[in-house]
């Protein structure tokens, strides 16, 4: 119980594995990492971020909390950011929300869950600000798919605040940053059309987040 055996033999069957099919790939991972990709997640479960995309260790530099939540208070993800931008130099960011999160579900229902209602207040000023017509979607999924959507949105929208990325488009730096949401039901990525790569473009933002409310990109 206290040593979790199943997890350190799954653990040496799945570097086996690797060592089978590239015998030198782990002397060459330890030397460096070199990712293109910063993925921010949300942290269930549910999403691992390098087997819904098929890429393999090294090729994704991976940051998740709750509901993929990006905040300018929030140091740990202003870091990853950080360090992903100007010294991995990665060329992209995707933020990727999912369906059915529950972070997401409990803003929408009001329920109290604890101490990580704090951190769901994020949610709830995403859920407060599109009020109006949220309520006004008849269907809770449908209600609830839209609040995720947008959810991913608005945190596509902080991110591209932030100081770490202006500054990194201010010195052209090559840099975009791309809102996707995924569906555990089928296992496939959605791309809601949000590519920003450069401050010009943020408020090409808000029309995504109309389409969305007025069911044109589902």
């Amino acid at each position: 119980m206290r040593l979790l055996k199943n997890l350190f033999d799954k653990n040496r069957a799945w570097a086996a594995d690797i060592k089978k099919r590239d015998p030198d790939f782990f002397s060459k991972l330890a030397h460096q990492q070199q990712p293109e990709i910063l993925w921010i997640g949300c942290s269930d479960a549910r999403v691992p971020a390098n087997d819904i995309v098929g890429l393999l260790p090294g090729e994704l530099f991976v940051h998740r909390n709750v509901a993929n939540v990006v905040v300018h208070t929030d140091l740990n993800c202003l870091s990853v950011v950080q360090f992903a931008v100007d010294v991995l130099k990665v060329k992209h960011i995707i933020i990727c929300g999912h369906y059915g999160c529950g972070g997401v579900k409990a803003v929408l229902q009001n329920r109290e869950m604890g101490l990580i209602d704090n951190w769901l207040r994020h949610i709830e000023d995403v859920y407060l600000k599109y009020r109006g017509k949220l309520d006004s979607i008849a269907d809770f999924e449908r209600r609830f798919d839209t609040l995720c959507e947008l959810n991913m949105v608005e945190q596509v929208e902080n991110l591209c605040r932030t100081t770490v990325v202006q500054n990194a488009w201010k010195i052209g730096q090559e840099l975009a940053v791309h809102g996707w949401i995924y569906r555990v039901e089928d296992g496939l990525l959605r791309d809601l059309d949000i590519c920003i790569t450069g401050m010009s473009e943020i408020s090409m933002i808000y029309n995504v987040a109309g389409k969305l409310l007025n069911g044109e990109k589902r």
